[in-house]
C-alpha cells in the first residue's frame, strides 16, 4: 500500500508537468494578444510592456520556465532563503504591479480581470464546482447502484430493459440538452426551480441532476453487470444455501464484489465531476471553474487556463490514487 502511495506521488510532477506543456502549446497558438483584448484587462502600455518583461511573455519556453518556477512554489522557497523576494517586490512596485510573492504557488496575475490573481478566482470558484459535484456524484450513486441492482435481479424483465434504456439515454443525450429540458420544464412550465441563481440549497437541484445524468447510466450498467456475475458465484450460491437473508446476501456479499468496477470508475468520475461542467456551468450560469475556463480560452488568458488545468489535472491524479487505496481495502486480495 505503501509503496503505491509512494510511486503515484512520484508520478504525480511527472504528468502534471506533461499535461502542462500540452495544454501551454495549445493555448500559446491561440490566436490574439491578450493584453490588447478589448473585453480583457487592456492595462496602459507601460504596464502591458512591465508584465511581459515580469513574466517572459514574448518567449514559449521561457515564459514556460518562469510559470513552473512560480506554480511549483521554487521560486519562493528560494527567495525566502535568499532574501530575494523584497527586492522583487519592491521593483513590481516601482513598476505598478502587484507584488508576485503573495503565494507559496503563484498561478500568476488573470489577464482578464482586474485587480484578481489566478489563485484568488480559483479559491472562490472550486468550492462552487465542487459542491455541484459531489451532489452529482452522490445522486448518480444512488440512481445507479438502485437501477443495476434491480436489473440485475430480473434480468430480461420489464425493469431490467427499462433501466437500461434509461441509462442509454443518459449516456447519450447531451448535457446541454439535459439541463435546457429541466430547465424548461421545472423553472419555466412549472417554476419550482429558480433560473440563473446560486446560493440556495435549491439552485443546486437542476444542475446537479443535469451533470450526474451520464455518470449514473454508466455506473447503472457497470453495477448491473457485476451483480449479475456475482450472484451467480459459488460465494452467494453458499451464502444462500446457510439461510442467510435475501437482503444480507445481495448488499453484503454480491454488491460488496460488483461495487469493485464502479469504484474504480468513481476515481475520474469524481475529479471530473467536482472540477466542474463547462456546458453544464454555462447553462445554469454557476460560478464555478468551468465559467472561468470558457472565458480564460476565449479571451487567451494564459494564466488563467494554465492554473485550471494544473488544478483538473492535480485532482485527477489524486482521486485516482484515493481509489487504488480504497480498492485494495475492499478487496483485500488485489496486490
Amino acid at each position: 500500500m505503501t509503496g503505491v502511495i509512494l510511486r503515484r506521488l512520484v508520478q504525480l510532477p511527472l504528468i502534471v508537468g506533461t499535461v502542462f506543456l500540452l495544454t501551454l502549446a495549445l493555448a500559446w497558438g491561440i490566436p490574439g494578444n491578450p493584453l490588447e483584448n478589448p473585453e480583457g484587462r487592456r492595462p496602459p502600455p507601460e504596464i502591458a510592456e512591465a508584465m511581459k518583461t515580469q513574466y517572459n511573455m514574448d518567449s514559449f519556453w521561457d515564459f514556460a520556465a518562469s510559470y513552473v518556477d512560480r506554480a511549483s512554489g521554487v521560486r519562493w522557497l528560494s527567495g525566502r532563503l535568499t532574501g530575494e523576494h523584497r527586492r522583487r517586490d519592491a521593483g513590481a512596485i516601482a513598476s505598478g504591479l502587484a507584488p508576485p510573492e503573495r503565494f507559496v504557488f503563484d498561478l500568476g496575475p488573470s489577464l482578464q480581470y482586474r485587480d484578481r490573481n489566478v489563485n484568488e478566482i480559483i479559491a472562490g470558484s472550486l468550492p462552487v464546482s465542487a459542491t455541484l459535484g459531489i451532489a452529482a456524484i452522490l445522486i448518480a450513486l444512488v440512481v445507479g447502484l438502485g437501477a443495476g441492482v434491480v436489473g440485475a435481479l430480473r434480468p430480461n424483465s420489464f425493469a431490467d430493459v427499462a433501466t437500461l434504456t434509461l441509462a442509454l439515454v443518459g449516456i447519450s443525450t447531451p448535457t446541454f440538452v439535459a439541463g435546457t429540458l429541466l430547465l424548461l420544464l421545472f423553472s419555466v412550465l412549472l417554476p419550482i426551480f429558480p433560473v440563473a441563481s446560486w446560493g440556495s440549497p435549491r439552485d443546486i437541484v437542476l444542475p446537479a441532476i443535469t451533470l450526474s445524468l451520464p455518470f449514473a447510466a454508466y455506473i447503472a450498467r457497470l453495477t448491473r453487470v457485476g451483480m449479475i456475475e456475482a450472484l451467480s458465484s459459488d460465494y452467494v450460491r453458499t451464502a444462500r444455501a446457510k439461510g442467510l437473508p435475501e437482503r444480507t446476501v445481495i448488499l453484503k456479499h454480491a454488491l460488496k464484489n460488483a461495487f469493485l468496477p464502479v469504484l474504480s470508475y468513481l476515481g475520474p468520475a469524481t475529479a471530473l465531476a467536482m472540477t466542474g461542467s463547462f456546458v453544464v456551468e454555462r447553462v445554469f450560469t454557476v460560478p464555478g471553474l468551468g465559467q472561468h475556463f470558457v472565458s480564460a480560452v476565449q479571451n487567451k488568458d494564459l494564466f488563467l487556463i494554465m492554473g485550471i488545468v494544473i488544478v483538473f489535472a492535480t485532482m485527477l491524479i489524486l482521486f485516482n490514487l484515493a481509489v487504488d487505496v480504497l480498492y485494495r481495502w475492499v478487496d483485500p486480495r488485489i496486490a
